[in-house]
């Protein structure tokens, strides 16, 4: 018998620490008639924006949206080829699709989960346009790198950075190092809406501009009249107030994180597992502890008898399933994303 049961997430413990304030903010929310882009939304997009040092935070309704108006707002389509990473939930992906453009999949740093910036290059074409890093499982890609080649081959770099939001990289957070980056606040998320919920941060005027418009069916500054083809894209307001309330517990909760990570690394450091790996420069918010075994499903067997949940982050690459075959080079042309898929 199993005397206790170690879950995968337990999102309702936010709500049990916080319960009193975001009951107070949701209720205030319903009571005050503000439901969509009120006061809460504004200041969500500010303290976001302040947190990640750059101009312009504009909500949008989802993580997935975050990316997809990214894209649209920096004139990406059919035609256009954006480098990307296999190994990464799939809406890094099916964003670029639905733009028009063709994913042009490169292999992982096998240390950290990231795309390799080495094996970038050589997947650079004449219709290359954009460079999306993936900031996987809570930490940034290798921005210095990255950063680096798409200057010397004037490309635009988007940081899908739906798993990144506190990740830093020599100080510099997330959304600094190209002309935008999308953030999740996916319930489960180091910062969690009640729901579904996204941030676009940019530096940029005209991306802020097209991307303030487009979530909004397009509109621009006058209503009812339309400058681009666009979304109904909001943040809701109940979904803005319930982010700031836990806003203010993110650092705290960060911490806890790290401080767990590090019980883990300590613990397991003689284990037959391959454990995480943070680059230099980096930190990590543990948005996942993402270990490598060779014998990985009788690993998650062996835990789940005795009550402690895991997961798979990814079992399958995004190259292998069938709306995207057409754009990967077939087994074994990613190893490295490959074996991942295999052992994490």
């Amino acid at each position: 018998m199993v005397a206790m049961r170690v879950p995968f997430y337990d999102i309702k413990a936010q709500y049990d620490e916080l319960s009193s304030e975001l009951d107070a903010a949701v209720h205030d929310v319903i009571s005050g008639g503000a439901y969509v882009m009120g006061p809460n939304h504004n200041a969500l997009e500010a303290d976001l924006a302040k947190r990640h040092g750059v101009k312009y935070g504009i909500a949008v309704n989802s993580g997935t949206d975050a990316l997809r108006i990214l894209l649209d707002a920096c004139e990406i389509g059919p035609g256009d080829e954006v480098i990307t990473t296999a190994f990464t939930f799939v809406a890094s992906v099916e964003t670029i699709v639905e733009t028009g453009a063709t994913p042009v999949f490169v292999d992982i740093d096998p240390a950290t989960f990231n795309i390799d910036p080495a094996k970038i290059e050589a997947a650079i074409t004449p219709r290359t346009k954009a460079l999306m890093p993936v900031h996987l499982f809570g930490q940034l890609a290798d921005v210095d790198a990255i950063s680096a080649i798409a200057d010397r081959h004037s490309l635009i770099v988007i940081e899908d950075a739906a798993q990144a939001v506190g990740c830093e990289h020599d100080g510099r957070p997330a959304g600094n190092f190209g002309i935008g980056a999308g953030l999740s606040f996916y319930v489960t998320k180091n910062l969690g809406a009640a729901g579904d919920a996204g941030m676009i941060l940019t530096n940029d005027d005209l991306v802020a501009e097209r991307s303030k418009s487009m979530r909004v069916h397009g509109m621009g500054r006058e209503r009812y009249f339309y400058d681009h083809l666009g979304y109904t894209s909001r943040m809701d307001e109940i979904q803005a107030a319930v982010l700031r309330v836990k806003l203010r517990k993110l650092d705290e909760w960060n911490a806890r994180r790290d401080a767990l990570a590090r019980i883990y690394l300590q613990e397991l450091a003689s284990a037959p597992v391959s454990l995480p790996s943070i680059s230099e420069g980096n930190n990590s918010t543990w948005h996942q502890f993402a270990i490598r075994a060779d014998r990985r499903d009788d690993l998650m067997l062996f835990l789940k008898q005795r009550g402690v949940d895991s997961m798979i982050y990814y079992p399958v690459p995004i190259h292998f399933h069938e709306p995207y075959e057409k754009f990967g080079g077939g087994p074994g042309s990613l190893p490295e994303t490959e074996r991942a898929a295999r052992e994490s």
